[in-house]
This record gives C-alpha cells, sequence and structure tokens, in this order.
C-alpha cells in the first residue's frame, strides 16, 4: 500500500514573507520617529536596528543606507512610484491645480517635510543615492507630467511645438525651489497662480 502524504492545505509554519513584511514596515516607522527625534545626521542604522527590534544586517539587506531607508518613507507616506499618473478630465488646468495642490499638503506635513530634505541633502555628496531618487521619484513624476501635456498637446490645448520637458521644469521648479529654499509658504493660491502662469506661456501660437 502507497504511503499517504501529509496534508498540505493548512500553515505549516510562520510565513516568511509575512514576517520579512512586519519587519520591513518597523524598520521605516523606526527610521521616521528617529528622524524627528534627532535629526539625520544623527540617526544611525544601529539606532533604526535598535528601535524596530532587528538586526542591522537585516536592513543593509534591503537597504544600501540610512537614506535608502528615509527614500523608502518617503515614497511610503506619499504613495509615489513607478505607476504615477496625472488625471485627464480634459481640463488640463484643474488637473494640474489638482496635483500641485495635494503636493503642497505633503510638503506642508512636518514627517514628509523633514524626510525629504534629508535625502535632499544627501544626494548632493552620493552619486549612487541621487540616482536611486532620479529613478524611484523624479523620473517617474515627471514622466507622468509630460505624459498630461503630450495629452493636452493631441488635444489642441498647448503648443504643438512644445519642449515637454521644460514646459513640465516650468511647472515644477519654481514649487521645489521655493520649499527647498524656504522663500515663501507653499500654498494652494501659490500653485494655482503657477499653472495659470505658465500656461499662458503654453498656448497654441495665435
Amino acid at each position: 500500500m502507497a504511503e499517504r502524504s501529509a496534508p498540505t492545505d493548512g500553515p505549516v509554519g510562520p510565513d516568511p514573507r509575512r514576517r520579512s513584511e512586519r519587519a520591513r514596515r518597523a524598520v521605516l516607522t523606526a527610521a521616521a520617529e528617529l528622524l524627528g527625534e534627532v535629526g539625520f545626521a544623527k540617526m544611525t542604522v544601529e539606532a533604526i536596528a535598535a528601535r524596530a527590534g532587528v538586526g542591522k544586517q537585516t536592513i543593509y539587506r534591503w537597504w544600501p543606507s540610512k537614506a535608502g531607508v528615509l527614500l523608502d518613507v518617503f515614497t511610503e507616506l506619499t504613495g509615489s512610484g513607478s505607476e504615477e499618473r496625472l488625471p485627464d478630465t480634459g481640463d488640463l488646468a484643474a488637473d494640474l491645480k489638482a496635483v500641485l495642490r495635494a503636493t503642497v499638503d505633503e510638503f506642508n506635513d512636518p514627517v514628509i517635510d523633514r524626510t525629504a530634505r534629508a535625502f535632499t541633502a544627501e544626494i548632493q555628496h552620493d552619486s549612487a543615492f541621487a540616482e536611486a531618487v532620479r529613478e524611484q521619484q523624479l523620473r517617474p513624476g515627471l514622466e507622468a507630467y509630460k505624459a498630461r501635456l503630450r495629452s493636452a498637446q493631441e488635444a489642441g490645448e498647448i503648443d504643438p511645438g512644445l519642449d515637454l520637458d521644460i514646459a513640465v521644469e516650468l511647472l515644477t521648479g519654481p514649487f521645489h525651489q521655493r520649499w527647498l529654499q524656504r522663500t515663501a509658504p507653499l500654498t494652494h493660491g501659490y500653485v494655482d497662480a503657477l499653472v495659470d502662469t505658465a500656461l499662458r506661456g503654453m498656448r497654441p501660437p495665435g
């Protein structure tokens, strides 16, 4: 008689994927808390690991540095990533204002603000990390803006010969400069005026 195999339809032990996800989220939470308490310069991977209840090597297995951890904190907080898309209601100005207003709300959140400032400073002297920021954060967002502007070109709303890379810089550059240099508050009124001013220069000729 053949041996009966053991049933396999029930749990056979802890799910390592679930355990890893709990550890990952604990690390992100710990990093966000420590950033607010001691700042980026004084925060260490050892401190993150201790607060998260994981080994230091666990962190280095998933992230190259503490800045890499913070980049993922920012991504989690803002929901940004490779699948970004801008709304396309047929009203370009309204769509851009809606997106930039939401971005104002995000960057006025103290946790998001200090997280973004920490890794923005880090990219100035870490080229590998700068590339990671470009790939994970900047490029997807800029491509989403370009796609929406391309749709507007096809609908005849803006100049068909417009350089879309420059057009995106006209929309996002002043926003980030105001945020980075703290020259003035980020408000919904500001981004509404920014969109209206930028779109006046993008209208089709004639």
